[in-house]
């Protein structure tokens, strides 16, 4: 039995993922993939799968928390440093938030200053193997501390942007950052520890 203790608040171990595709499944051709930095940063680039695999630098455990209160512990995540990623790219002064953006139209936007931390990645490997389609393939960014949301499935390339813009589940009153210890599940008037659910 996992230990509960070490859950943030509101959450349950599940032995199992729970696989959402709120836009639909969508195909992936890797001959045409590229996962892209652009925005406000000095050098845009552009990678495509071969160039992520090579570029993989991190191994390690951390649990993963779903906004709805289920979280799967000790999974084993595999990918590149998004700090790796940045640092090529050098983001402009100006740059405050990175806006996510996937193969199925889906999108979210994360504070920069998460983006940076050492054990926020691109993940191209969960528990050994690439990610399935199902899991994200080809890549996903994952941040230990925050919901799950904001791991967006199937991306494709991250903008650095000035002024805070909704995201899919943003725009239906998900929280701008979502730190899980914080418990920052919606916007505003919901806050921390409310029952209260935007209208989805």
């Amino acid at each position: 039995m996992e230990n509960q203790a070490q859950l943030p608040s509101g959450q349950r171990a599940v032995k199992r993922f729970i696989y959402y595709a709120a836009l639909g499944v969508p195909e992936v051709d890797l001959n045409d993939y590229r996962f892209k930095v652009s925005g406000l940063v000095e050098r845009e680039m552009s990678y495509d799968y071969k160039d992520l695999i090579s570029m993989i630098n991190v191994d390690y455990k951390r649990d993963f928390h779903c906004v709805t209160g289920w979280s799967v512990l000790n999974v084993d995540w595999k990918g590149i440093r998004l700090s790796t990623l940045l640092s090529r790219s050098v983001p402009k002064p100006e740059a405050k938030w990175v806006l996510f953006y996937s193969l199925d139209g889906y999108t979210t936007t994360v504070p920069l200053e998460e983006v940076k931390r050492e054990d926020s990645i691109l993940v191209l490997y969960m528990n050994g193997k690439p990610l399935t389609l199902e899991q994200g393939f080809p890549a996903r960014p994952f941040f230990p501390t925050l919901y799950g949301w904001k791991s967006a499935k199937w991306v494709t390339s991250m903008e650095l942007i000035k002024d805070y813009v909704d995201g899919y589940w943003e725009e239906r009153g998900y929280h701008e950052r979502g730190d899980v210890w914080q418990e920052e599940r919606f916007k505003g008037l919901w806050g921390r520890h409310s029952k209260k659910r935007p209208i989805l």
